[in-house]
C-alpha cells in the first residue's frame, strides 16, 4: 500500500513553531497550490492544503521560509475524526510532511530538510 503526496506551492503565512509539553515541535501551515488547468472561465484555481511539520522540519522551515516563498513538500495524507461542539462527527484531512525542499527563500542559501516521522 502507498500513501504518498508531493506538493509544490506558496506559503500563505509565516511558519510558527509551537513547542509541545513533551518537547516536540510542531508547525501547521497552509500551502497554496495552483492547479495545472484553467476552469471554464479561463482562470487557474488554487487549492489551499493544510500541512503539519514536526521537530527539525518545523524548525528549519520556520527559520528559512516566509509567507509567499515556494516550497516542495513530500509527505503522507492523514485523516482524523472528531466531534464538533454540536456533537456532529467531522473529518479533517492534512498532509504530514516527511521532507520539505526550500525552492525560493529570502535567505541566500536554499535548504533541504529530511526526517523520519517515527517520532510523531
Amino acid at each position: 500500500m502507498l500513501n504518498q503526496v508531493v506538493l509544490v506551492g506558496r506559503l500563505t503565512d509565516d511558519v510558527e513553531v509551537v513547542k509541545m509539553e513533551d518537547n516536540r515541535k510542531v508547525s501547521h501551515l497552509t500551502l497554496a497550490v495552483q492547479r495545472t488547468f484553467k476552469n471554464i472561465d479561463g482562470i487557474y484555481e488554487t487549492d489551499f492544503i493544510r500541512c503539519t511539520l514536526w521537530n527539525a522540519i518545523a524548525s528549519s522551515t520556520s527559520e528559512y521560509c516566509h509567507k509567499g516563498d515556494i516550497v516542495g513538500i513530500k509527505g503522507r495524507l492523514q485523516v482524523s475524526s472528531y466531534e464538533d461542539k454540536d456533537g456532529n462527527k467531522r473529518t479533517s484531512t492534512e498532509v504530514i510532511a516527511e521532507k520539505v525542499t526550500f525552492l525560493s527563500s529570502k535567505k541566500e542559501d536554499d535548504q533541504d530538510t529530511s526526517s523520519d516521522e517515527d517520532d510523531e
